[in-house]
Parts: structure tokens; sequence; C-alpha cells
């Protein structure tokens, strides 16, 4: 493998475990320093006691930030499947000179949420300071364009949110926040047009889960993951544990879309029929596809590479995801691209 491409993949791999928006930290290792109904208390309540600084993305984002377009992408995705049109980014508002990422569409394809941070040159722990880094909402007109994304604010104190699952009226996400250490699994529920009642969830899980990425069924009874705890092929692998009379089993690894490679970020359809996830592909990582036929699932199939993940698709089967772009082995920043489907 070439110098070059070692490079990046050194970088991205840090940039993902470094970013809140790659996966939590394993369920139930770490020990909270407030418990978690102290939290839950002050989450719940309608008065806001503490003043947050807030500000919009576009005021965020450095005045040296260049936004990137598709003729000048050094790393253009690459699309291998004859099922989709070519990936374009998603128009304005959503995409900006800031890092869009870690795509959820909600199934009609109505509702997008992503995760922002206005510079990827910000170390972490400086982001939670930036008073734009989050979760956005954005919702599709129709006329079918997307209304101006506004942020999700899911604690009452400083708090670094990303990796959003969203079903219903229910949202996961993983948070760094006062009182817990690390970053641990959250759950909020949609109620009165916004998300409130946000309490600590990680706890659902024994320890040694180590629960990372997350997406559930739609009935609530099988979570896929990935993680790097023992018993699988190299690297991140995914998962899945099954809700047996209310309690989560040992989870078991899906070795037929497993590689030595890593494996995670995982999208389940609706119909629990395709698992969609994230894999390295010639030194970057791309997109795959695993279809479940009697049963069982397939070997997987490329659908996009080159700095291609965490897929979300609608009913429509049209396919989000993210896009970073890289240059001399550094990223510049990232965007949000669609595929439609044929």
């Amino acid at each position: 493998m070439e110098k070059s491409v070692k490079l990046l993949i050194i970088v991205f791999i840090i940039t993902s475990v470094l970013c809140i928006l790659t996966a939590c930290v394993p369920a139930g290792t770490t020990k909270e320093t407030t418990s978690p109904a102290s939290v839950t208390t002050a989450a719940t309540t309608t008065t806001t006691t503490k003043s947050l600084y807030l500000c919009t993305r576009a005021e965020a984002i450095p005045t040296d930030a260049v936004k990137i377009l598709p003729k000048g992408d050094v790393y253009p995705p690459i699309l291998h499947s004859d099922e989709y049109e070519t990936p374009v980014p998603l128009p304005g508002p959503v995409n900006t000179a800031g890092a869009e990422d870690s795509p959820f569409i909600m199934p009609d394809g109505n509702t997008l949420y992503f995760f922002f941070t206005p510079d990827v040159r910000v170390p972490v722990e400086k982001q939670l300071f930036d008073g734009a880094t989050g979760v956005y909402r954005s919702v599709k007109n129709a006329s079918g364009l997307w209304s101006e994304p506004i942020r999700i604010i899911l604690n009452n104190d400083i708090a670094l949110d990303g990796a959003q699952f969203v079903q219903g009226k229910d949202m996961w996400f993983c948070s760094a926040r006062p009182g817990y250490t690390g970053v641990q699994l959250f759950a909020a529920e949609w109620i009165d047009g916004r998300w409130q009642n946000w309490q600590y969830t990680g706890g659902q899980f024994p320890p040694g889960y180590e629960v990372g990425e997350l997406h559930f069924s739609t009935d609530w009874q099988e979570l896929y993951f990935h993680s790097a705890r023992p018993g699988g092929k190299g690297g991140y692998d995914i998962w899945v544990t099954r809700k047996v009379d209310g309690k989560w089993q040992e989870p078991e690894n899906i070795e037929a879309v497993n590689s030595a490679e890593t494996d995670g970020w995982p999208y389940l359809s609706q119909d629990g029929n395709e698992l969609w996830f994230l894999r390295f592909y010639m030194g970057t990582p791309a997109i795959f596809k695993s279809a479940k036929i009697n049963g069982e699932w397939g070997e997987p199939e490329l659908i996009i590479s080159q700095f291609a993940g965490e897929p979300s698709l609608d009913d429509a089967g049209n396919l989000y995801f993210v896009h970073h772009f890289y240059k001399d082995g550094v990223m510049l920043e990232a965007d949000i691209y669609m595929a439609e489907k044929k």
C-alpha cells in the first residue's frame, strides 16, 4: 500500500476516534460522577438554570474556511452500483464550509438529522465550547427545499452531542457532558414539537457490551452496533443483541458481514432485510450493503467508495451519507451527500 494511502487511513481513524459522532465510550465501562436520576431531573425542568453560549453555524464557521465543491474534490465519491444515480451533495442551506456529518434521514425523506462542527481543525475538547457544534434538524417543504437547519439542544449545560438515531418519537444519541466520564449513551423524547426529557441510557447494557454507534430494529427488539469487543474479526465489527423478557442478550458477531478490516456504523432498513455499513476499501472508508436471504445475511456488496460513510436511507431507497473532503492527508470539511434510487 502506498505511503500516502496509509497516511489517509491513519488520519481518518484518528479523526473518527476523536469525534463524538463516530462511537460512544463502551457502555458500562466508565463511572458516572453524577447519578442518572439527578441528570434526568435537571434535564426535564422547563426553565434553563444555566446560560449557554449559542451561535449560528454561519457565525461559528471561521473566516478562512473555503467551501469545497465537487469539481474541486480531490477524492470524490465513486459509485459502484447501477441502482443509484451519481451521488451529489445536498444543496444549501444544509451543507456549509463547516463539517456536516453523521446524517440520519427519517423514513418519509422529509426530515434530516445530522451532526455539525464549524471547524474540523479544532480539537474535540474545544468544540464543546464553540456554541454551534451538535445535532441539527432540517425539514423539507412542499417544494422539496430543505429548511435552515436548527440545532437541537439536549442539555441545560454544555454538552457535545452526536451519533443520533431517531425512531418515532424517540432519539438515542451519544454525549460528552458534565456528570459523566467520557462519552455515554442518552435518549430524548419528542414532546410538544421539541426534543426533551433526555436521560442516561447506557446503563441498560451489561458491562463489557461495548456498544458503539447503533441502530435499532423498528420493533426495538434488536440492536445493531459496532464494537472492538473481544471475539471479532479485527478492528470494529458489527454485532447484534436481542431483547428477551426485557433484557438485552449476549451480543452476536454478524460474521457474514464482518472482515479483518473495520466494519461499523450500521444502518438497518425498515423491513430488516438490508444491513448497510462502512468498511475500508482501497484505503478509504466505503459503503457496503448486505441483503438478508432466507434469514441469513449475504455477501456484502460495495455501493459507494472513497471517503463515504454512515449510510442512511428513506423509504424510497434514496441513500444519504457523509463525504469527507481530504487533501494531502488532511481533512478539510465534510458534506451530506445523496444518491437517488433509480
